[in-house]
């Protein structure tokens, strides 16, 4: 799994967040910063090559979209956390004890559906 930096967690926030796919410029225009449309390019090639962001080459200029959801991402993200403990009973005996009452009241009803 990628890991991200700074820039490219507000990139791919603006993204999630986006209904629609978004250019080079509609991600500059949105982000807090003052950058060059060839550092967003940057980024958002980066994050193209580490399968995060889909791009449309159908139309000038490209458009982007994340390839996942937040949730599907953060999912794997977790599982990889998992897939890297030596004691997987441990880390999520530590995870659940720093849930919100309202988070364990959800985790038991989604444990009952499941």
């Amino acid at each position: 799994m990628a890991t991200l930096g700074d820039l490219e967690r507000s990139v791919m926030s603006l993204l999630w967040d986006s209904a629609e796919s978004l250019s080079a410029n509609d991600v500059r225009d949105r982000l807090d910063e003052d950058l060059a449309v060839t550092t967003v390019l940057t980024v958002l090639a980066r994050l193209e090559k580490k399968n995060m962001v889909t791009r449309e080459r159908s139309s000038r200029p490209h458009r982007y979209a994340a390839a996942a959801s937040r949730e599907e991402h953060t999912v794997e993200m977790l599982n990889e956390v998992l897939g890297t403990a030596s004691d997987r009973e441990a880390v999520l005996a530590r995870f659940i004890g720093g849930i919100s009452d309202s988070e364990a009241t959800a985790l038991r009803r989604i444990l009952r559906s499941s």
